[in-house]
């Protein structure tokens, strides 16, 4: 029964096609300005600059109301305006985007130039950080911090010297990794602790069954798996199988050759193989699938065989000699996925630490990675007339042409004003799909490549707790819901890193953490990338009453019988919507083998003059190093 809900925190759903009401007249005539009102996001008040703090607004977050509309009139209907105010602003270097590509753009061009060049950013959402969002809570007195987006520092080792650099340059080297890992708590399976306790929590007649324990392990044959898997509620002859499974004692394709066995794993799904080898049910998968759902983006119906048993399913073991020969890759890569870094609002302190080094004056009495959790950024002085860098939140790109002065000109579209400013050098470090739209010029080769791509859309919540008390007795730190809208639940990042505090005990309030991807559901005839479009469809017609009331109806069937209540436990919600995820990677079931420098991502990227392209599309792989790697050629290209 759906739960009524009598309190909101903020509703804020979005409206497909609103964009009409900040580009009045598009097309004909100049943009119409937008009265501001402290209701409107990126509200900012003039009399109290400190007013505007983005990191503390909840409701509907991340693809927020006013940041998507300008953008969408531009992609869907080829709507932008007419005429625009040419700003007196020119700049050496103009970037486009300020997610992790667009900061370090910033960042490696300012140590290349010097730190008198003058550089400008825009990004189209009122916070930086792309999808590294900081979410942050205040009760009692005590600061509670989430993740909204890019969670995860991966091992240096992989970086390269120019990412890793501009790592050391913020204060993160391997001695800071090391102090990190040592200041997360060790039941803290989310930031990368695997042997810490986690679970499995499927619905239940009274509320959700919780299997505590090390799923984890058990999914992969550990010690004592076969109790945890009679503990589901699931038919015997469906534990039968699982057991079975997860032991790795039977060579499901013990009918096939080796070669056989070898095309099979590369050219049938995970989930076809799952039910038509394995003999499991349809209805089971989701227990397979939840760990690659929120690890990748797509689920089993998506991946190979072996791309699925690489990314997070399990099964390697039971698949004879080629099982064997690949377990260590599987064990490699999935250590590789999970044993990360965290802050504790993710990887928003990375953009952060970028910010305060791009313009000192956001954060003057910061000292970097040791107190950047709980600084409070001044964002009036992001954008200050007398900086040589300057962040401008709001502003959607909508045109980047190079002029006949060897001048590049950048039309934007801020709080319903249309304007332009002009740079020698620009970096686009945008969604790829969009740029098209903004150098119509380009060549068709070219846009195609850019237009290949479909981000991984998902959902991250964070929901404030007057307490730890329910929580605290389920017994462990994250749990899979494999059949819920939110798939896996957390505790927020306690990593007393940076300065903050994690909650001490129960008593504290806390944060829970969620995650959902809308790539669930059977087998479908359309591609992955089709897929893709129709769950960021889904996620964008999708208003935040209906994820509060999903929100509610998950954790009290969860925490119930520990004595939660929904309507007096839980204080705030937040809802990071991110219809524009994860960059596309390339997938054995749909995409073929290019060449070396044929594939579209790097067919998109080739510099265009003046223009650059840096971020995690154009490398084909959604990472934060790689997004880094695509910054620093972005700006080789162009001080070259």
């Amino acid at each position: 029964m759906p739960i009524d809900i009598k309190r909101r925190d903020f509703i804020n759903g979005a409206v497909i096609g609103a964009g009409g009401l900040l580009l009045t007249g598009c097309g004909k005539e100049v943009v119409t300005e937008i009265p501001v009102t402290a209701d409107a996001p990126g509200f900012f008040s003039p009399t109290d600059p400190s007013a505007y703090y983005p990191p503390t607004l909840t409701g509907m977050r991340g693809s927020h109301e006013g940041s998507f509309e300008v953008a969408h009139e531009l992609a869907w209907r080829g709507n932008k305006p007419a005429r625009y105010e040419t700003l007196n602003e020119h700049y050496d270097l103009i970037v486009v985007g300020a997610g992790m590509s667009g900061l370090a753009a910033a960042r490696y061009y300012q140590q290349k130039m010097g730190t008198d060049a003058r550089i400008l950013i825009l990004d189209n959402h009122d916070d930086f950080g792309g999808h590294a969002k900081r979410n942050e809570f205040h009760q009692d007195g005590r600061m509670m911090l989430s993740l909204g987006g890019a969670q995860n520092i991966e091992a240096l080792s992989n970086y390269s010297d120019s990412a890793r650099g501009l790592m050391e340059d913020i204060g993160i080297d391997g001695d800071f990794i090391e102090f990190m890992n040592r200041q997360t708590s060790d039941d803290m399976f989310l930031a990368g602790k695997m042997q810490a306790e986690n679970g499995i929590a499927m619905p239940g007649a009274n509320g959700h069954v919780t299997v505590r324990g090390n799923w984890l392990a058990a999914m992969f044959g550990g010690k004592g798996h076969e109790k945890s898997v009679r503990a589901l509620p699931l038919p015997t002859t469906e534990q039968d199988k699982l057991v079975d499974f997860f032991s790795g004692q039977q060579d499901f394709l013990d009918d096939l050759s080796l070669t056989e066995k070898w095309d099979y794993i590369n050219t049938t799904s995970y989930n076809r193989y799952l039910m038509d080898k394995v003999g499991l049910a349809e209805s089971t998968l989701p227990i397979l699938n939840a760990i690659i759902i929120n690890l990748t983006g797509v689920s089993g119906w998506n991946l190979t065989v072996l791309e699925g048993m690489t990314m997070g399913g399990t099964g390697i073991k039971s698949m004879g000699w080629v099982g064997k020969a690949t377990a260590k890759l599987a064990e490699l890569a999935l250590n590789s996925l999970l044993s990360v870094t965290m802050f504790p609002d993710g990887n928003a302190s990375v953009a952060r630490l970028l910010v305060q080094k791009l313009i000192p004056a956001v954060a003057p009495g910061m000292q970097g990675t040791p107190d950047v959790a709980i600084a409070r950024f001044d964002y009036s002085a992001l954008d200050q007339e007398n900086y040589a860098t300057r962040l401008r939140l709001n502003s959607t790109a909508v045109g980047v042409r190079e002029n006949n002065k060897n001048q590049v000109e950048v039309d934007y579209v801020q709080q319903g004003k249309a304007q332009r400013v002009t740079a020698d050098h620009c970096v686009l470090a945008c969604y790829n799909a969009l740029i098209p739209h903004l150098c119509p010029e380009m060549p068709e080769a070219q846009k195609a490549g850019l237009s290949y791509g479909v981000k991984t859309p998902f959902v991250y919540a964070n929901v404030q707790l007057k307490d730890g008390q329910a929580y605290s007795k389920l017994g462990a730190t994250l749990f899979q819901c494999p059949y819920d809208p939110f798939q896996w639940v957390s505790t927020s990042p306690a990593v007393a890193v940076g300065g903050y505090e994690p909650p001490r005990n129960p008593d504290d309030p806390m944060v829970v953490f969620m995650m959902h991807s809308p790539m669930t559901g059977p087998e479908q005839p359309a591609s992955c990338r089709d897929q893709l479009r129709m769950a960021r469809h889904t996620i964008y017609s999708t208003p935040f009453a209906d994820y509060e009331e999903q929100i509610r109806q998950q954790l009290q069937s969860l925490l119930g019988k520990h004595g939660f209540n929904h309507e007096t436990d839980i204080q705030a919600i937040t809802v990071n919507r991110i219809p524009h995820g994860y960059a596309y990677a390339y997938l054995g079931l749909y995409d073929p083998k290019w060449e070396d420098g044929q594939a579209p991502h790097e067919i998109g990227r080739a510099q265009f003059g003046r223009i650059s392209i840096a971020n995690t599309d154009s490398e084909a792989t959604p990472l934060m190093n790689l997004a880094f790697d695509a910054a620093w050629r972005a700006v080789e290209e162009q001080t070259a």
